[in-house]
């Protein structure tokens, strides 16, 4: 997959990171699967840490052009965002010694019981109650306020994230709509915090040496394709900073459905590359 191809997908993170919250590891895993398919098994590996780096440039430029008054939503995090790193550096040392395949599957296995999970379990497609499309909607009663994310799921969110290279937000933003956000804030919510995943997953990954480096043409630093992560960054964020200020407006089920399809292309596309 030549870089022209690899800006074009780089449009398409640019997209899923602002309207669904996905920094770029759920279409940057496949994509770098296939374009270092040279590398056999060990492709996930180099794919991980290279979606962990396009995540972090991606989350920290759209959640530094966020409005303010969304991200207050995250005031009193800080237990949850510590506990997302520690997790985030465990998971990221762990796919170093882990066999390759096994983050493949896993990544397959755990898109697919989220799917599953999103379907069938109440609170995301079908919220408990009226969910607010405006700040007014809060002020007037429709719904109880947001409730915060439990501090406690940060390690374990973080050290899944950071293993498979998903970034996070498919767990946090079901449990932060769950919570009582609308779609539309939730996804705003997930990039800060896939800030505190990407950035200790993402100075593992570029630090040290590892055989794969060492037996490939691939311009790797660490297990981190530097070739594909500019590639995609250079597709990704001026569509970030064009979609924060003029972002559209979707209802709230069908941002919800999108983000189920979503998972479901993804899941395709690992299968394939299986």
């Amino acid at each position: 997959m030549n870089e022209v191809a690899l800006v074009g997908i780089g449009l398409l993170t640019g997209v899923t990171t602002v309207l669904l919250g996905f920094g770029g590891g759920f279409v940057a895993v496949p994509v770098v699967v296939w374009a270092d398919a040279d590398l056999g098994a060990d492709a996930i590996r180099v794919a991980t840490a290279t979606s962990a780096l396009v995540m972090l440039v991606n989350a920290a430029f759209a959640t530094a052009v966020t409005p303010r008054r969304v991200l207050a939503a995250l005031r009193g995090s800080g237990p949850l965002l510590a506990l997302l790193a520690v997790g985030a550096a465990a998971g990221a040392l762990a796919t170093r010694h882990a066999p390759a395949r096994q983050a493949h599957w896993g990544f397959v296995a755990y898109v697919a019981l989220t799917i599953v999970d999103l379907l069938l379990r109440p609170g995301f497609l079908r919220p408990r109650g009226p969910v607010p499309e405006s700040r007014e909607t809060h002020r007037e009663g429709a719904r109880e306020v947001p409730r915060p994310l439990p501090a406690v799921l940060g390690a374990p969110i973080g050290a899944v994230a950071a293993f498979l290279g998903v970034g996070g937000s498919v767990m946090t933003v079901p449990a932060l709509r769950r919570a009582g956000h609308p779609m539309r804030v939730a996804t705003a919510l997930a990039n800060a915090l896939t800030l505190a995943i990407a950035l200790p997953a993402t100075a593992l990954s570029l630090t040290g040496t590892d055989a794969v480096a060492a037996r490939t043409h691939l311009h790797l630093v660490g297990l981190v394709d530097l070739r594909a992560a500019g590639a995609l960054l250079l597709g990704a964020l001026p569509v970030i900073a064009m979609l924060r200020r003029r972002p559209p407006r979707i209802p709230d089920r069908a941002y919800a459905w999108s983000y189920v399809a979503l998972l479901s292309v993804v899941e395709v596309s690992m299968l394939l590359a299986g």
